[in-house]
């Protein structure tokens, strides 16, 4: 059996997907033609890579040939090697079970916990730094809700951070912050703390896939909306009118408020992204339970014990404690340089998969 015969499926599929795209009736469904296009660009590099495999395997054969014919060419044997176990480790690599989710843009919620006023501060440092991440990325972020603190920050705040244009695979927004989800504890000294003592506190990230429309089958019959009269910090009215929409979705129980928006109906559309991204998030943890799928869960709860980061300001360092990652350069990384921590989340779940492949 050929070493990558996953390989070949995948080329079939790559011809048929090609076939069907030079069709011109198939994009007179225009979700149709977009879900076509998008899995015949996540097949395009596992076909070049797999080409690029099967290309060095016979320079490597033609070069023993030769090698046998005239003994000039043995030394040119050892980098044919090279260049064929490159290709082939690249290739296994493309050919990892991949995360479905991994095109999508994402939703991110922040959300203060332990720790108080401290707290919500910390929420509006790390907004400020995957704000930051996000265009030295080339992102697009958009603010759709936020709670304000009355000593500053955030009590938590939600963003969509999009993707510009089409990405290659492994860049767009999930993909790079899927492993951000959880809780992020901070140790520092507060600006009100006048014995200069190190105050710990913690924040939450929730990381939520971005939903289409047609990705989640939501029934208008199934919700249940109120609007009501916004209102900012300390209760104060933000406006005269029942701009602020609040929608519960009556099977789930998935509640989302939004207030920031000056019109209802623009409320409204932002509600109902949030609530397609929960119930897209709810219905993939739940299919993967029932297929008891092992799943890296997100810290759901914001409790300073259960930490994925720590960033020690006093020490200038930030510690992943889910890859042991540590690094003293937490100033960069709060300024949106978050590369080298993220790329070490994402090499050590390569390596597991890589790991359970063997």
């Amino acid at each position: 059996m050929e070493r990558f015969a996953k390989a070949n499926e995948l080329i079939v599929e790559y011809d048929q997907l090609e076939k069907q795209m030079a069709d011109p009736s198939i994009h007179s469904d225009q979700n149709k033609a977009r879900s076509l296009g998008k899995r015949y660009a996540q097949l395009g590099p596992v076909i070049a890579g797999y080409r690029a495999w099967k290309l060095a395997e016979e320079d490597l054969a033609a070069g023993k040939e030769l090698a046998q014919a005239d003994e000039s060419f043995a030394s040119e044997i050892a980098a044919l090697e090279a260049t064929r176990d490159e290709a082939a480790e690249k290739l296994e690599e493309l050919l990892l079970p991949r995360d479905p989710n991994d095109d999508r843009d994402v939703i991110m919620e922040i959300k203060a916990g332990a720790g108080g006023d401290e707290s919500a501060i910390f929420a509006g440092d790390l907004l400020r730094m995957y704000t930051r991440y996000a265009e030295k990325q080339g992102w697009k972020v958009e603010t759709i809700e936020t709670t304000d603190s009355d000593m500053g920050g955030y009590k938590d705040v939600s963003i969509a951070i999009k993707s510009k244009g089409v990405q290659e695979p492994g860049k767009t927004p999930y993909a790079k912050l899927k492993f951000e989800g959880g809780v992020h504890r901070v140790q520092r000294v507060p600006e009100t703390e006048s014995q200069g003592r190190i105050h710990t506190s913690a924040a939450g990230v929730l990381i939520l896939p971005e939903a289409e429309e047609v990705d989640v089958d939501l029934n208008m019959n199934d919700l249940r909306i109120d609007v009501y009269r916004s209102s900012g910090p300390g209760g104060q009215s933000v406006n005269t009118t029942d701009s602020a929409v609040r929608i519960t979705h009556i099977p789930t129980g998935i509640v989302v408020s939004c207030q920031n928006e000056k019109s209802q109906l623009q409320n409204k559309e932002s509600a109902l992204r949030i609530l397609r991204a929960r119930m897209l998030a709810a219905a993939q943890e739940e299919a993967e339970r029932i297929a008891a799928i092992e799943r890296k869960s997100q810290v759901r709860t914001v409790d300073r014990s259960e930490r994925i980061r720590t960033y020690n300001f006093p020490e200038n360092r930030l510690s992943d404690h889910r890859v042991n990652y540590k690094a003293n350069n937490l100033d960069s990384v709060m300024n949106g340089d978050l590369e080298a921590v993220i790329q070490a989340l994402l090499d050590s779940d390569r390596a597991s998969k890589l790991a359970g492949e063997n």
